[in-house]
């Protein structure tokens, strides 16, 4: 089995306008998405990110207020998740809630370091 990571990039223009009811539905179909992950031995961690943050550069030579890329590609939030294959993580993120939002999930297969 193999891990993945999905980055959740977007869907916090649509959030924004949302009612405070809606915000929370929305956020109790992200909670029942991931118990039922943990429930299949599939959910590692996962969490949303706060705005705010810094961009290092050079070595710590170069810090700048960020992230500053367009505000539909922010990463808001992680996941990491156990698959048994490429094909089974990207069949994972579909259930994704964040899609209701116009958001996108990057999934990536984290890789092993011999050291």
């Amino acid at each position: 089995m193999a891990k993945y990571l999905y980055l959740f990039r977007g869907g916090e223009e649509n959030m924004a306008s949302a009612s405070p009811e809606e915000h929370q539905e929305h956020m109790q179909k992200w909670g029942a998405w991931m118990q039922a992950l943990a429930a299949q031995g599939k959910l590692i961690d996962g969490l949303p990110l706060n705005k705010a943050g810094k961009v290092v550069e050079k070595a710590g030579d170069v810090i700048h207020d960020g992230p500053f890329t367009e505000g539909t590609e922010v990463v808001g939030g992680y996941m990491l998740i156990n698959a048994d294959s490429f094909e089974e993580a990207l069949e994972i993120s579909k259930d994704c809630p964040i899609y209701e939002n116009e958001g996108t999930t990057e999934v990536r297969e984290i890789m092993n370091m011999d050291i």
